[in-house]
């Protein structure tokens, strides 16, 4: 007769969840060295973005200080443009007193050419206020004042922009100690705008190599975030291929047990079946019925008739042995 069978009694499938575990537990260890990069990867790119922040603050510092170093190279040009300015007009002066100059055509100095013309003007206005002439002398003073007076109007923005000092041309010695006077404190000033430049440039200095140093950090710490999220990368890819494998044996598996648990549900089933008495099957109890009309005995709940008459004669031969052994008892105690 066939007994009931459980679940747990046989692992046909045995190799299959080995193999399964195998697969799980090392999807479980790719997944923590996944996270695990993916933890530094997030440390390097906070520290990435904080250098990159300081990086960003540093820069607008040295804005100001490139502005103020431009500040400085445009007062020292200044300076020395001025400085310039009133030696070319010193040095046409002392041409002037040496008879040195070459030709009236050859080009002077703005500032000199605007002191000379300067001088001619008022010569002419007060000759022409103070003293009578001709008809045709004035009207040649008038062209000459109006001719000079252009060329005065065209040369002052030049000459105003160095501020130049007014001289007197009527004494040129003066005038030239004046002018050299003028040009030696340009000079000194263009002196100590370099040196107060020279003064600044450690800081302008420090303040460029701070700055290339946040950029090779920000720089450093970007490359290996990036380094760290590829590595982070190429093991979830690693990941998503294992699965596929993982969810075919999971599927396997799960066809199997699926398999098994039916197979077992109609096996005890059939037992069940084969077990029940007339009173609980009505096909039992017609099977019943047949057995006693064709061979006129039955089989109750596996038991035979042949069972129940040699139950009944051990049962006769037990009564028998007790009988015995009391007349036994009794003769003795006589």
């Amino acid at each position: 007769m066939r007994g009931r069978l459980n679940e747990g009694e046989e692992r046909p499938d045995a190799d299959l969840r080995e193999r399964l575990h195998a697969m799980e537990t090392k999807v479980r260890k790719m997944r923590e060295t996944r996270n695990n990069f993916n933890a530094q990867a997030k440390v390097s790119a906070e520290k990435r973005n904080s250098v990159q922040s300081q990086y960003k603050e540093h820069r607008a510092k040295i804005e100001l200080l490139v502005a103020e170093v431009r500040a400085m190279r445009a007062e020292i040009k200044s300076f020395k443009e001025k400085r310039n300015a009133i030696q070319s007009q010193m040095r046409d002066l002392i041409s002037q007193i040496k008879g040195k100059r070459k030709d009236h055509n050859n080009k002077r100095s703005a500032t000199a050419e605007y002191a000379d013309l300067k001088q001619q003007v008022d010569a002419l206005e007060k000759k022409f206020e103070t003293t009578s002439v001709g008809v045709n002398k004035e009207k040649e003073m008038v062209k000459k004042i109006k001719e000079f007076s252009k060329r005065i109007e065209e040369l002052e923005p030049e000459v105003t922009k160095f501020k130049m000092v007014e001289v007197d041309m009527s004494d040129i010695d003066t005038a030239i100690k004046t002018l050299k006077s003028e040009a030696d404190a340009a000079h000194n000033e263009m002196i100590q705008a370099v040196e107060r430049l020279n003064e600044k440039t450690p800081e302008v200095d420090e303040a460029f190599a701070h700055r290339d140093f946040l950029k090779s950090e920000g720089d450093r710490f970007h490359t290996e975030f990036v380094e760290l999220k590829e590595k982070a990368n190429d093991v979830h890819a690693k990941i998503e291929e294992l699965m596929v494998d993982v969810n075919k044996a999971r599927d396997e598996l799960k066809s199997v047990r699926e398999e098994r648990k039916s197979w077992l549900t109609d096996h005890n089933a059939a037992v069940a079946e084969e077990m029940q008495t007339g009173a609980q099957s009505e096909q039992v109890a017609e099977n019943l019925t047949q057995s006693l009309l064709s061979t006129g005995s039955i089989t109750f709940g596996g038991l035979s008739r042949e069972d129940f008459v040699s139950k009944g004669k051990s049962k006769k031969s037990e009564k028998k042995k007790n009988m015995r052994r009391v007349d036994i008892n009794s003769s003795r105690r006589r």
